[in-house]
């Protein structure tokens, strides 16, 4: 209940309504706004807001030098949070650098005085303590370099970034004028959005998918459902959100939270989500993925009272339940339509073989089949191994968790999309 409070009094903040206004590819994460001092630190205030209405939380860090430049009160309307000035005892670099803590440290703008303390491990300002605990602790770093162009030239300059170059990430400065100047933060942002996900193949797509499993009602207590916690399908639904698509989700009653970004729309029985499938593609989409694990077979009839427990047997008559898949293409013939085969205890040639008369079926442009029914599969579910199957060669993720997995079948739809 206190955390619920908290979140609230936060989300009261008048410049939190900006969150999430441009796209949600940065929800959730964490980002640590490190400001030096610099003349260009009055743009870390548009870069703050950039970042924030594509879904982060941010925490500026400002240097001494830039409280001179920009009152404090201007990055914490900007963002909602309490800026960060002075290391007291509530330890502030631990809090926002430690292990986990933040999801990416940016510097912007950078100054030669910052980069040399990161380099020779120096921490006697916040700025400086924050990216050492960061930089242990292999939080990400964006490098953002401001300068006038012959220090940007000085030896010492040069070193410095030669060290760091292959342990932090730098974006290039602009020359101009005969200064490095700030790269400008619609740069930074789309660098950020890249490095976390984002596809310029996948933007603004929409798609349409399915996951979770179904429960089938045999009477109004009792039901018929899988052991789909509809995990998978969820990463999957947050890959494509980074990525910059608009996800519409139809979700049974998986265990996994549904991300946050997508249309969720939830379902309990087969029919339902059949008919949800139904409605949603009078609105045209370009993508649809099929990843729920849909009853096969329903009850032929459902008991309107519970079914009394004094009998010795009772006998349920079930029927087949029609597959969606093979539905999408005769409402929405140009969608790219992705379908998911989970089998049991087959050999590989057997499970392809599946997946390909599927294929053929659906008139699906990819199926990604797997086995669940293997010894190392039930031994950790959170790992997987799945095989594409289109008109080219069968492709394998390999042995992997399932965020990893998620990830290989995202760069197969970007590829079928090229």
């Amino acid at each position: 209940m206190a955390n619920e409070k908290k979140i609230k009094k936060k989300k009261d903040h008048p410049s939190l309504d900006i969150i999430n206004s441009h796209g949600f590819e940065l929800t959730g994460k964490k980002v640590v706004l490190c400001v030096a001092g610099s003349v260009a630190a009055y743009k870390a205030i548009e870069l703050a807001r950039l970042f924030m209405r594509h879904g982060a939380d941010i925490t500026c860090v400002a240097s001494n030098a830039v409280t001179k430049l920009i009152q404090p009160d201007y990055f914490k309307w900007a963002t909602g949070n309490k800026v960060i000035t002075k290391l007291t005892g509530e330890l502030e670099h631990i809090r926002l650098a430690d292990y986990n803590q933040a999801d990416l440290i940016v510097v912007y703008p950078g100054t030669a005085n910052t980069l040399g303390k990161l380099a020779n491990g120096i921490d006697d300002t916040p700025i400086s303590t924050v990216l050492t605990v960061g930089f242990g602790s292999k939080i990400p770093i964006l490098m953002c370099l401001a300068m006038h162009a012959s220090m940007y030239d000085n030896l010492a300059v040069k070193k410095n970034i030669e060290f760091l170059k292959n342990k932090i990430d730098f974006l290039s400065p602009r020359m101009v004028e005969g200064k490095a100047k700030a790269p400008e933060p619609e740069d930074v942002l789309g660098f950020v959005l890249e490095k976390f996900g984002f596809s310029s193949v996948l933007k603004n797509k929409k798609v349409l998918m399915t996951a979770g499993p179904t429960i089938e009602y045999i009477d109004p207590v009792r039901v018929i459902t899988n052991q789909s916690s509809g995990k998978t399908g969820v990463l999957l639904a947050s890959e494509l959100i980074l990525a910059g698509s608009k996800v519409t989700m139809i979700y049974g009653p998986g265990f996994e939270k549904p991300p946050s970004g997508a249309k969720v729309i939830r379902v309990l029985t087969s029919k339902e989500m059949f008919d949800t499938v139904k409605k949603e593609l009078k609105t045209k989409f370009d993508i649809v993925i099929m990843a729920a694990a849909v009853a096969d077979y329903i009850p032929e009839t459902q008991s309107k009272k519970k079914i009394k427990s004094t009998q010795n047997k009772i006998k349920i008559s079930l029927k087949r339940m029609p597959k969606i898949i093979d539905q999408i293409k005769k409402i929405q013939k140009n969608v790219i339509l992705i379908g998911f085969k989970a089998e049991a205890n087959l050999t590989k040639k057997e499970l392809i073989g599946l997946a390909k008369k599927k294929l053929k079926e659906s008139d699906a442009d990819m199926i990604i089949a797997n086995d669940i029914g293997s010894k190392r599969y039930k031994k950790n579910p959170n790992y997987n191994e799945v095989l594409v199957i289109d008109s080219g060669k069968v492709r394998s993720s390999g042995w992997k968790n399932k965020q990893r997995v998620v990830k290989f079948i995202r760069k197969e739809i970007e590829n079928k999309l090229k």
